[in-house]
């Protein structure tokens, strides 16, 4: 048996749910002593050194971009690069190469095992024929699937209704988030307790609603994300950087540092409003902390309807003032409690590779 991991920029993996996925089940392969061969693709732009191997991997490189225009191509070739190697059981994280995998079924029997992450072409950043392709790519990937995945029962529940076709749920863990001891230099120039806001700076993830909810507050706001990447982001950043109770942080990717910076939040804040299971959720959720999250199907599935959820500013501004501590010690601990018994790598990995392995 021979195994290929397509679809992310490579391990070992920097950001990103995908990449943190694929690290995690080659990290799953190599702990477990699986016998089968495991290689994965990544992108040789993100990779300079090149090296062999990750772990129990072969690690094979494709002179594309992982993301952005090049992605569908980067997919692609992916596929059929693993398709000549011979692989016989392929995992593709994501939509953008499913348009060839009717060419893939034609000349192969390898089996096909696909994560189709959210429901890519409802982003609002999509627009246009981006939005078209990444729709004709989501039938395709249910439709020339041997197995179609869902981080969350919304997202099955959508693949059923829209394309007659039976998805399976498997979400992502987050234990992976407390391996690293912290770094106090982190949290060095950060208040003593603060509530906690951590994204890529992009509308959907209601950004502004959040900066807005806190405007108001007494308690300090601390938001880790990207905000120089884009001009919706330099401009919420110039609007909120001088507010006495928020903090605008730049993205930490440092394990270590990540870990101080949650280890003293308080309270988290998710404004996440697509995409499914969010990583930096089930991540939080280890934290046993309380959690305020949009109000959103996937988030309500994420959390079992026991984290308080908002829809509007005002509606996140009224949950922080009326949080009691005996109700953010009940929320933190459900919250522990389902990242426990759902949002585990071990669990997570073993489903994986049975899927792949069937």
């Amino acid at each position: 048996m021979k195994l290929a991991i397509l679809g992310t920029v490579g391990v070992p993996g920097s950001y990103g749910g995908f990449e943190t996925l694929a690290q995690n089940l080659v990290d799953h392969h190599g702990a477990t002593g699986n016998s089968a061969a495991l290689a994965v693709y990544c992108s040789a732009k993100a990779f300079p050194d090149r090296p062999d191997s990750y772990g129990s991997a072969r690690l094979r490189y494709i002179g594309l971009d992982a993301n952005g225009a090049q992605s569908i191509a980067y997919d692609a070739l992916s596929l059929f690069d693993a398709v000549r190697r011979g692989d016989n059981r392929l995992l593709l994280l994501g939509v953008s190469g499913a348009l060839v995998l009717p060419l893939v079924r034609l000349v192969s029997r390898a089996r096909i095992v696909t994560n189709i992450d959210g429901i890519e072409w409802k982003r609002e950043k999509w627009t246009g024929l981006a939005k078209a392709v990444l729709r004709v790519s989501e039938w395709a990937a249910v439709r020339f699937s041997h197995v179609v995945i869902a981080d969350n029962q919304a997202i099955a529940d959508y693949v059923t209704a829209t394309h007659t076709r039976p998805c399976a749920v498997v979400a992502y863990g987050g234990d992976h988030a407390l391996d690293a001891a912290p770094d106090p230099r982190a949290t060095a120039d950060l208040p003593e307790n603060y509530a906690l806001a951590l994204c890529r700076i992009e509308p959907e993830n209601n950004v502004a609603m959040i900066l807005e909810a806190f405007v108001g507050l007494e308690t300090p706001l601390v938001f880790v994300g990207n905000w120089d990447k884009s001009a919706y982001g330099r401009d919420l950043k110039a609007r909120f950087a001088d507010h006495p109770n928020i903090t605008i942080h730049d993205p930490v990717y440092d394990p270590s540092g990540l870990r101080a910076i949650r280890d003293r939040a308080t309270v988290y804040v998710h404004g996440h409003s697509a995409g499914g299971t969010n990583p930096s959720l089930v991540e939080m959720m280890h934290f046993d902390i309380p959690i305020l999250a949009h109000g959103c199907s996937f988030n309500r599935h994420t959390t079992e309807e026991k984290a308080r959820y908002f829809m509007s500013a005002d509606e996140l501004a009224e949950a922080v003032r009326s949080l009691s501590g005996q109700d953010a010690a009940q929320i933190g601990a459900d919250m522990g409690e389902i990242a426990r018994r759902r949002y585990t790598w071990d669990q997570i990995g073993r489903t994986y590779f049975e899927l792949l392995e069937s």
